[in-house]
């Protein structure tokens, strides 16, 4: 159940991660968006007008007159790149190229790079895209006039650097948020999953108290049963009762297995698989034998993998003794690596019907082919746990007539 509330909270700041990451994205990317498109307006309106604002000209030749009223402007113009400041306050450059190579400076408002090093940053750009961003925070737009190649470049660091800020803001808000998160789902975790957890534990103290209630009982009756059958010989009630304290002590292990199942009492160590498939195999086959059915073994010279050896033995068991039950002539166990993961594979033919079967790992869970047969559903339940406790995964399908138990650690 501890393992339970973990994934809980890790799945849920997950959630949160992505749909903040989304959130922002869309956040930042408009920002950036609509500076890319205001840098570009502005490149169009200097590409409109030979690589210059309009009436710059007039302003390199005596200066421009600035309409006032009253000692203020006559209209205030709009925000962003269409304002009446935009032509004093923007640095750029643009410079004019001949097909001969030749170079003339057409607009010179920039004092953070010299005319030399902006006049070989516009050649390197003759080959580039119309427009696009160069130097990082500088938009550039290349463009023909008048049988000229123009490049204009202007300098949006001012402007770009509010979205940087943004952004920077943004993603330090992502991880207050996730680190918020965080703590808040491992209270509501706690909160959450404490009922289950109560449930979890009287059931596995249930299981205990039926162990134990059940064994002295199944003792007497086991141990009066040979007694009358060494006075009165044996008949077929004390048969009947002989295989019904068999199957109630099997039952009564199952519940014992499973209750007291823990994986914080496993010691993991680095382990073949093979080896201990090899090992379940060879002691299984006798049991297959003696029912005419076919076991065969694939599993290489050596799988590693890092686990409880008593906990993955009796995982091999468990899939073994499901197709030793359930196999109409054949079984197969198959051990294989598959990338930084092992899969186990345990198939036997059936006659169930295709079809996902996930629900055998259910406790006390026996589909149709089990009605007549012993047990209580318990034995896929634990294999189910012993794998979760190994971080693994396990599935249950049949195709084609063959049943496959799947899992990969």
């Amino acid at each position: 159940m501890n393992r339970a509330r973990k994934q809980f909270v890790l799945y849920a700041l997950l959630a949160i991660f992505a749909l903040l990451t989304v959130l922002l994205g869309i956040i930042n990317g408009a920002n950036f968006t609509m500076a890319s498109e205001d840098a570009d307006h502005i490149t169009l309106m200097l590409s409109e007008n030979q690589g210059m604002f309009p009436g710059q000209r007039a302003l390199e030749n005596g200066g421009m007159r600035l309409n006032m009223r009253g000692g203020r402007p006559a209209q205030i113009g709009p925000l962003g790149p269409d304002s009446p400041e935009m032509a004093a306050s923007m640095r750029y450059f643009t410079f004019a190229f001949s097909e001969d190579g030749s170079a003339e400076r057409v607009a010179w408002a920039i004092s953070a790079v010299s005319e030399e090093d902006a006049l070989t940053w516009a050649r390197s750009l003759l080959g580039e895209e119309e427009t696009g961003w160069t130097a990082t925070t500088y938009r550039y737009r290349v463009y023909e006039l008048n049988g000229k190649t123009y490049v204009t470049v202007i300098d949006q660091g001012r402007e770009l650097l509010p979205s940087y800020r943004i952004l920077i803001i943004s993603l330090i808000g992502l991880a207050a948020g996730l680190i918020v998160s965080g703590l808040a789902l491992m209270a509501i975790g706690r909160r959450l999953f404490a009922p289950l957890e109560e449930a979890d534990r009287k059931q596995k103290r249930f299981i205990a108290d039926v162990e134990k209630e059940f064994k002295t009982p199944l003792t007497v009756i086991n141990a009066n049963t040979e007694i009358i059958e060494r006075e009165g010989g044996e008949t077929e009630q004390t048969r009947s009762i002989n295989r019904q304290v068999k199957r109630m002590t099997a039952l009564v292990k199952d519940l014992a297995s499973l209750g007291v199942f823990d994986e914080g009492d496993m010691t993991r160590t680095e382990l073949d698989l093979s080896a201990l498939a090899m090992a379940a195999a060879d002691a299984a086959r006798p049991g297959f034998e003696e029912k005419s059915r076919a076991l065969r073994l694939k599993a290489g010279e050596k799988t590693l993998v890092r686990g409880d050896s008593e906990a993955l033995s009796d995982l091999m068991v468990e899939l073994l003794d499901n197709a030793l039950k359930f196999s109409l002539s054949w079984a197969e166990l198959s051990v294989s690596r598959e990338g930084s993961r092992v899969a186990v594979t345990a198939s036997n033919d059936t006659n169930l019907p295709a079809g996902g079967a996930d629900q055998v790992f259910d406790r006390f869970t026996r589909l149709d082919n089990a009605r007549d047969l012993p047990g209580a559903g318990l034995g896929l339940a634990r294999v189910k746990e012993i794998v979760a406790s190994h971080n693994g995964r396990a599935t249950a399908r049949v195709a084609d007539g063959v049943f496959t138990l799947r899992v990969n650690l």
